[in-house]
């Protein structure tokens, strides 16, 4: 049995989505059969924050172990078996999420289903394809340590949520992936996959409600009952100033951040305007102005939400050179500061908001890409008409609006930084 409701579509950009039930699943659809491709993407919450201390990286190891052989089929068997009908699946961790997804021709699809149902439910975990993803995944996290931006961003995490798992690497450290067993690495995946609640799931492409519904029992088919366990709540960021890690190089890394918003915030969308304004991509951001125009202190600087178990911190980077991370910085909390007091101009209003309705169809180029962000609405507790109703709310956003927001949420004096580097002014 299956039901469906669909949201109109809105003037200009068309996006339907199909709620679709059946057989105890869930699923957002945007059926489309202009191209005879379907997308699928679902998740679970917990990912890394459920890894055991001391097992930094099990989740996300085992992750990648799910496509390296399983049931009857071997690593190259596998492979092959995905290659040879133009397969793409894939599993992958983050702090607050573990996550799936395929892709695949209408024809293969009963293919991708069975390959994507036994990576869930019988991995292989053979000793020389753990062996060889071990060393990968060791020599990433080994790599990652040796410039200044590896060493800013883990520094800043650890600082940042010292007691709680979004505060340790979700890919894991060099010793803690060494210490990892596939015993170790099975009981993760037991805790993460099952067919009960928090298991969230979205589809784009040539496929009908009916279709879905009766594909999901087959894909999900094996998995125990039941959800996983919660992880822990997220506390409140932990302020800490200013941190310098020596590392020889003649640039050094900035990260910046401070606490940013709950996902649900009714005014996030009103803080996606103002951080377009002062930290957005393009050469029209103050920051950019400040430090890369008039200053020529970095080739680039960023900074917006990061969402992380339904919150959210706003956090940035850039490099620069050690001789003038001091009158950086200096330029960083002057523009944050700017902005709280007197918010953005009616001309940088327009402009962002323009900006921000009119990329919102690049979003949508690919089933891949629009089952993706059907999921992340999801996750993210988004009604179903999100994505229609945008354009009409980014609209309605007043420039009065966006200033008490901004005097609300910048917080200059709350940034806490780590620069990665031998820094010199601070």
């Amino acid at each position: 049995m299956s039901g469906s409701a669909t949201v109109p579509a809105p003037t200009g950009f068309s996006l339907p989505i199909q709620v679709v039930e059946g057989s105890g699943f869930t699923a957002w659809l945007a059926e489309d059969h202009s191209v005879p491709v379907v997308s699928l993407s679902w998740s679970w919450p917990g990912g890394a924050a459920l890894d055991p201390e001391g097992q930094e990286g099990v989740a996300a190891l085992a992750a990648a172990l799910m496509t390296e052989g399983a049931g009857e089929l071997d690593a190259l068997e596998f492979a092959d078996a995905a290659r040879d009908e133009g397969i793409g699946l894939d599993f992958g961790v983050d702090r607050d999420g573990f996550a799936g997804s395929l892709r695949a021709l209408t024809p293969a699809l009963p293919q991708a289903v069975r390959l994507a149902r036994l990576a869930m439910t019988a991995p292989r975990f053979e000793e020389a394809d753990v062996a060889r993803l071990r060393a990968r995944a060791i020599a990433r996290a080994r790599q990652s340590l040796e410039g200044p931006p590896g060493r800013a961003s883990r520094a800043f995490w650890a600082a940042a949520f010292p007691t709680h798992p979004a505060g340790r690497p979700s890919s894991g450290t060099e010793e803690s992936l060494a210490r990892i067993t596939v015993e170790q690495m099975r009981a993760a995946l037991a805790r993460q996959l099952h067919r009960g609640p928090g298991l969230l799931i979205a589809a784009s492409g040539a496929i009908s409600a009916a279709e879905l519904a009766a594909l999901l029992p087959k894909l999900f088919d094996g998995l125990a009952e039941g959800a996983a366990p919660a992880a822990p709540p997220l506390p409140a960021m932990t302020g800490f100033g200013t941190a310098v890690v020596p590392v020889a190089a003649s640039q050094s890394t900035i990260i910046f951040g401070q606490p940013g918003l709950p996902i649900r915030d009714p005014s996030w969308e009103t803080a996606q305007v103002v951080l377009r304004i002062l930290s957005g991509g393009g050469f029209t951001a103050r920051l950019t102005k400040s430090l890369r125009e008039a200053r020529g202190l970095t080739y680039g600087i960023g900074a917006g939400l990061d969402g992380i178990f339904g919150d959210s911190v706003l956090i940035g980077h850039f490099a620069t050179a050690n001789a003038r991370v001091g009158e950086a910085l200096t330029l960083l909390r002057s523009e944050w500061r700017r902005m709280a007091e007197a918010g953005p101009t009616a001309e940088e209003m327009e402009e962002a908001v323009a900006y921000l309705t009119g990329s919102q169809p690049l979003q949508f180029t690919d089933s891949r890409r629009i089952a993706a962000t059907l999921l992340a609405m999801r996750r993210n507790d988004r009604p179903l008409d999100w994505l229609e109703k945008r354009p009409a709310r980014l609209a309605a956003i007043t420039r009065e609006a966006a200033a008490k927001l901004a005097g609300q949420l910048l917080v200059p004096d709350q940034l806490s930084v780590t620069v990665a580097g031998q820094p010199e002014g601070i």
